[in-house]
């Protein structure tokens, strides 16, 4: 088949990959210069099956309300539009433990999967990207700790393997943790990683390339239409050009395309915040990934150099940079890893627009239109859930039976058709 896929990030490039490889004539369509460039560009590099989770939880508005003037919030609402404000309801509608138990189970099943897949494919393809082992999760207190037990016997019902560890052993395998930090406990996920999304991204295209995918940059695609959904057109005179499938996967974008077809997506953006410096002195540094649960901020290795992640914001643009956010991003490197990376100089800023969705699974498959198929919504687990992503798509426009259950990740649970 003729295929067309709309956007270059990490999901467009992992689907583009493996159509092709099914052996379709795959042109893959990005509005920006280069692949990569908006949420697969900076982003903090970690792969966790077990933290993989929708934000949507029981008490997730208490927490935010409770930190939501504290200087290191970990979420802030920005100059929010209705639209936001429509979108925060619906998330909080999502919120109670029948919903999030549904959900959680789901995006782990796909997160699993998508470990496997990305694995196989850096493994068979020999893609030398920067990656290393091993994901933490740093509890400061005993209420943290309480408060993870429900979603840890989530990962034990499901067979995922983590170890609960005092501060002793956390620092056995993080030497690096500042010991004047108080850390109650930590969960290890021994089998989790570290990657550099943007270079794997990158190293993928050209693996596609080589299987004859062709990729157009610096291409807007107008919105699909309903009289021809499967014709893509990139201006208005543009008579356009037919496809016997088109995937969207083209983040926050991807509501406007569809919006023809009758579709109406409630994807929103939640900003994030990275940091990337060089090591100062690789025994200061974290051997691999580290999250602090209290705010949300996550410390990753990459190469030679450390990432910090955080800062979420609803509301608001990608171009104004929230200094309060940055601050606290800093704040909790200091805490953890002091004198770690060099952070005077040459550091990079970053904030991409995580297209997210309110109950937090992502939606792939049919979108109800024949051959328009959806890759979209996986807000900040995009890195964690792109390779199986991309394969159970494939599959489902081949017609084969998918690796996977897709229940509850399809277009149907949020009852727009």
């Amino acid at each position: 088949m003729k295929v067309a896929v709309i956007g270059a990030g990490v999901i467009g490039v992992t689907t583009a990959y493996e159509l092709a490889a099914q052996g379709h004539q795959v042109r893959v369509f990005e509005c920006n210069g280069a692949t990569a460039e908006e949420c697969s560009f900076a982003n903090t590099g970690i792969t966790s099956s077990g933290y993989t989770a929708p934000w949507a939880k029981p008490g997730l508005v208490k927490h935010v309300l409770s930190h939501l003037w504290q200087r290191d919030t970990p979420l802030r609402i920005s100059s929010p539009s209705m639209a936001d404000w429509r979108w925060v309801w619906q998330m909080r509608r999502a919120c109670d433990s029948t919903t999030f138990a549904r959900n959680r189970a789901n995006m782990l099943r796909l997160a699993e999967y998508s470990h496997h897949r990305m694995r196989t494919l850096t493994d068979t393809l020999n893609l030398e990207h920067e990656r290393s082992q091993g994901f933490m999760v740093l509890l400061r207190t005993e209420r943290e700790s309480k408060l993870m037990q429900a979603s840890l016997q989530l990962l034990r019902d499901a067979g995922l393997g983590f170890k609960s560890l005092n501060a002793e052993e956390a620092r056995r395998i993080e030497p690096a943790l500042n010991p004047e930090t108080k850390l109650t406990r930590a969960i290890y996920f021994p089998d989790d990683e570290v990657g550099n999304c943007r270079q794997f991204t990158l190293l993928l295209k050209s693996e596609a390339e080589s299987l004859g995918a062709k990729f157009h940059f610096n291409t807007r695609v107008l919105p699909l239409s309903a009289s021809q959904p499967k014709t893509i057109r990139t201006t208005e005179q543009d008579v356009g050009e037919a496809f016997d499938a088109v995937v969207v996967c083209a983040g926050l974008a991807s509501a406007q395309l569809l919006r023809p077809l009758g579709l109406r997506l409630p994807l929103a953006a939640v900003h994030g915040y990275t940091i990337s410096a060089a090591v100062r002195e690789p025994l200061d540094a974290p051997r691999s990934g580290v999250i602090d649960e209290q705010f949300k901020v996550a410390i990753s290795r990459l190469g030679q150099r450390v990432r910090v992640s955080g800062g979420s914001e609803i509301g608001g643009n990608a171009k104004r940079h929230d200094a309060a956010s940055i601050n606290t991003l800093y704040r909790v490197l200091d805490n953890w890893f002091p004198g770690a990376a060099r952070t005077q100089d040459n550091v990079q800023v970053w904030k991409g627009s995580r297209p997210m969705l309110p109950d937090g699974p992502p939606i792939i498959g049919a979108s109800g239109v024949s051959g328009v198929w959806l890759n979209l919504g996986h807000g900040a687990s995009g890195w964690a859930l792109a390779c199986g992503s991309a394969r159970v798509l494939a599959d489902s426009i081949d017609g084969k039976k998918t690796d996977i259950d897709l229940q509850g990740l399809g277009l149907e649970r949020l009852h727009l058709q």
